[in-house]
């Protein structure tokens, strides 16, 4: 059996489930773990270094001229002869969508199963891990998978209520120019860490949020993992929210409550990278009970903290 993934959440689960003898094939910007595979899937933005405000403008060009940032290598994909393809109808500026996807294995010699993974929310998230294992016939490895990712859910929840937490007024940036709120699955992840995010969009697309909402709303915790962004690619973006009026009113910005994240944690929809932006959250929300070690305490910074000469 061969597999491909034109959707880097799906190579990670197929990772993390270790299914990876049968994948052949993946997008450019799927996770460290595949950086050997055949990149069957590139981009117009790839290899670029565009501000928030470039790759805003050349997206809304690109969507309103019909065509699409993404292009598949029809002769790679043709060398392969895959038996599944995983793609994605979500999300058409982060990844291939199923049309573009569609076109391209018309083409082909032999015809593969395309399968979709499209989640609205975390417990579609979760879903999604049935859903691949299970057209590659190893069901029951997805099952044993879930079952230790929510011990780690639970154990979130478990400590928020045995401290008696009190929930937290968050918001989640998932772009910083213009300010795009946060959507689908991540307003559960806030919720699962003990938080609320009033200006997000549960189980629906991020929008472009005016700033004297934000103003109005006044986070307690600010938390900013513009997606595709790393925290050192935020830092250097910063300056378009701290020279906004009113910034510095903002009670997360008065009490040091603003992070920088890694986006996969959050806009890269696998259970494992998910489950770990919970527990990240959990540590930004409640800090005085939750502390990040490992591999976590890498995947966040406090803004403040960033600030300091090291």
């Amino acid at each position: 059996m061969k597999v491909v993934s034109f959707l880097p959440a799906a190579t990670k689960m197929i990772y993390d489930m270790g299914l990876q003898e049968y994948l052949y094939g993946v997008t450019f910007e799927c996770p460290k773990e595949a950086a050997d595979m055949p990149k069957i899937v590139r981009c117009i933005l790839e290899g670029k270094n565009y501000s928030s405000v470039e790759i805003d403008r050349i997206f809304s060009a690109s969507k309103a001229q019909g065509k699409s940032l993404y292009w598949v290598d029809d002769v790679l994909l043709e060398s392969i002869s895959p038996d599944i393809v995983f793609t994605q109808d979500l999300c058409e500026v982060c990844n291939i969508d199923t049309v573009c996807t569609e076109t391209a294995v018309m083409k082909l010699s032999k015809q593969p199963i395309l399968v979709p993974l499209s989640p609205n929310n975390l417990h579609d998230v979760y879903y999604c891990a049935i859903t691949i294992a299970r057209a590659m016939g190893k069901e029951e490895i997805s099952l044993n998978y879930l079952a230790n990712i929510q011990k780690r859910s639970d154990a979130i929840l478990d400590t928020l209520r045995a401290n008696k937490a009190p929930l937290k007024r968050v918001m989640l940036m998932e772009w910083i120019e213009p300010v795009y709120n946060c959507g689908h699955w991540i307003p559960f992840q806030i919720a699962a860490a003990g938080g609320v995010d009033m200006l997000s969009n549960p189980a629906g697309d991020s929008i472009v949020t005016q700033w004297d909402k934000i103003l109005k709303y006044n986070p307690e915790v600010l938390v900013i993992a513009p997606c595709g962004f790393d925290i050192k690619r935020s830092i250097e973006e910063m300056n378009l929210l701290t020279s906004k009026n009113g910034w510095d009113n903002l009670e997360a910005v008065k009490t040091n409550q603003v992070y920088l994240a890694d986006f996969d944690m959050f806009t890269q929809p696998s259970v494992g990278t998910l489950i770990d932006g919970i527990e990240s959250l959990a540590c930004m929300f409640h800090p005085e009970i939750f502390k990040a070690d490992g591999n976590i305490a890498k995947k966040f910074i406090n803004y403040a903290q960033s600030l300091q000469p090291v």
